[in-house]
């Protein structure tokens, strides 16, 4: 009970009510975005991997990816337009990687293209995640088109890099091919042309 001598307490203003009721409003909100990214994130570290995919270039992302497949020995291998396939199959079977794993595919023709190539053959069979190796100088722009063409499909992806020495590529490459993989993802086209242009000038 208040009393006779005190002073009466004054309400906050309606305005400022508002926005504290706003602003809990939008920290309950932004918390619980983080509660469900953080559910996600487990989730895709707890699924297991179906298979392997190989993006193609220097000849020893497939020796590497021939030891990473023993140690897996129950995935089926992708290698997208990597090495030639006499030398591709002959590295996997000196690793003991029976033929029936291997699945070499040569329509890509660059980064962008060896997800869009493929990403509907996983989702046809099942495929939910995959691991995907790569130079790790590369990694970055895979990572960024894979989040875009594999997501669209719900296909996850665990990273595996190839050491290398070579320096991380310019993030003009990584912002061209994201923009690249959009464009797939919402019209079926990968703007190859306009990224020969781009390269070009």
């Amino acid at each position: 009970m208040r009393s006779p001598g005190s002073p009466r307490k004054r309400r906050p203003p309606l305005l400022i009510r508002l926005l504290r009721f706003g602003q809990r409003c939008f920290t309950g909100l932004v918390l619980l975005l983080l509660l469900i990214l953080s559910f996600r994130q487990i989730e895709s570290f707890l699924q297991k991997p179906q298979a392997v995919l190989v993006l193609g270039g220097p000849g020893e992302r497939e020796k590497f990816a021939a030891t990473f497949a023993q140690e897996h020995p129950d995935l089926p291998i992708w290698i997208s337009s990597g090495a030639p396939q006499e030398y591709a199959e002959w590295v996997f079977t000196e690793a003991g990687i029976t033929p029936s794993r291997l699945h070499l595919d040569y329509q890509a023709a660059d980064t962008v293209t060896n997800f869009t190539t493929l990403v509907d053959q996983f989702k046809a069979q099942g495929i939910t995640s995959i691991y995907l190796i790569t130079s790790d100088y590369h990694m970055r722009r895979a990572s960024v088109i894979g989040e875009i063409v594999l997501g669209s499909r719900g296909i996850d992806f665990k990273t595996v890099s190839v050491p290398s020495q070579r320096s991380p590529e310019p993030l003009e490459k990584v912002l061209r091919d994201g923009a690249r993989a959009i464009l797939w993802v919402t019209t079926g086209s990968t703007g190859e042309n306009l990224a020969r242009f781009v390269i070009r000038h």
